[in-house]
């Protein structure tokens, strides 16, 4: 069976395209009639992965539902905006062999599966890890931890603010943080660390797949052309922000509904 090798925009690596090479074979060697299913199936093992922690925590699907609901179908709202304006300009590009061809609000629906999985893959890691380690004796040093995401913040759109990827990732992430810490009265941030550290995995083996298959591809142009263990640098830190969107609306709510 033959195997044609798709490059878009002419700027994959040969490294890339070697570990996309092998990616391809797997899959294809699989089911080679199901290649527009990739996308999809790669998303419902992230919702998979985010249900089964939801239920392994203590407190419950049942106690948290609600909230875990609203924080991520807002996250999708929000983050469908910039991304589909990142889409139109080329910066993210998306493979129509690993897609099943179905637009919705100028995006693959795949995309939008995206932004709800990855959101409520890390927030179901928060919750999991909330529950076996409560302790927040940390939680004093979040605050230094997070000025020093807003120097990242800064010197990034100072030396790559002409970069669309850049500009949005880390301008989005600055008015976050600056809001959550110095406005916000909810003080959670230690968790929040500790379950982004630990998301960075499923993360990583998610759009390492999508990467090097090439589900997806990122306009070099528009990045800091400096890759992260095969991703633009910007990649987690833009996860990083739906996470702590994501997040951030689950406690508000919560905190609502107890007082």
């Amino acid at each position: 069976m033959k195997l044609q090798t798709v490059f878009l925009c002419g700027f994959e690596s040969k490294r890339n395209f070697k570990a996309g090479f092998a990616f391809k074979s797997i899959f294809l060697a699989i089911n080679p009639t199901r290649m527009n299913m990739t996308y999809l199936l790669l998303d419902l093992g992230l919702v998979a992965l985010a249900i089964l922690l939801i239920f392994m925590s203590k407190n419950g699907f049942a106690a948290n539902r609600k909230y875990i609901g609203l924080a991520v179908m807002i996250n999708v709202f929000a983050f469908s905006i910039p991304t589909e304006f990142l889409t139109q300009l080329k910066v993210i590009v998306f493979n129509p062999p690993y897609l099943t061809g179905t637009i919705l609000w100028q995006l693959p629906v795949e995309e939008l599966l995206a932004l709800l999985a990855l959101p409520l893959m890390g927030l179901a890691i928060y919750l999991y890890l909330n529950s076996r380690y409560p302790d927040q004796k940390y939680q004093p040093y979040s605050l230094a931890l997070s000025n020093l995401m807003l120097g990242v913040c800064i010197a990034m759109l100072y030396f790559g603010y002409q970069k669309y990827y850049t500009l949005f990732t880390f301008a989005i992430l600055l008015l976050l943080l600056l809001y959550i810490e110095y406005v916000n009265n909810l003080r959670f941030m230690y968790r929040f660390y500790r379950a982004f550290l630990v998301s960075l995995i499923p993360f990583y083996i998610f759009y390492g797949i999508a990467a090097n298959l090439p589900v997806v591809q990122f306009h070099q142009e528009a990045t800091l052309d400096f890759n992260l263990l095969g991703l633009p640098f910007e990649t987690p830190f833009y996860f990083m922000s739906m996470m702590l969107f994501s997040v951030y609306f689950y406690e508000l709510f919560k905190s609502k509904a107890k007082s």
